[in-house]
């Protein structure tokens, strides 16, 4: 485990019957392909640059007033997306489900876009 962790043998893949999807690497991991990699990071940095410009456009506006549901939705959106975000990282050596759960993360953050703009 990275940053210390406190098994001394790898974790195993599997969970009872089911494979398991979300975890870190163990160090025997074959890394992922710089391409896979660079174009995962890419696409959450853009995730995150437009989460940043919802935020600060929310910060003006709750400037000016705004109802007590605003921010909690604002947040509650941003947060699913970070987290749809963490989990294609932490499934990075699967298939599709990094892909599929980076797509997912852009849904939460295309209605905080359309909140922060419409409102």
């Amino acid at each position: 485990m990275p940053f210390g962790g406190w098994e001394s043998t790898p974790a195993s893949t599997t969970f009872g019957d089911r494979e398991t999807l979300f975890r870190f690497p163990a160090a025997d991991d074959p890394a992922p392909s710089p391409a896979r990699l660079l174009t995962m990071a890419l696409y959450a940095a853009a995730l995150g640059l437009t989460g940043v410009g919802v935020g600060l456009r929310a910060m003006v506006k709750l400037f000016g007033g705004t109802p007590f549901w605003y921010v909690p939705t604002l947040s509650f959106f941003g947060l699913l997306s970070v987290a749809l975000v963490v989990g294609s990282f932490l499934s990075i050596h699967r298939r599709a489900l990094p892909w599929l759960l980076m797509v997912a993360a852009t849904a939460p953050l295309a209605i905080d876009i359309l909140i922060a703009i419409f409102y």
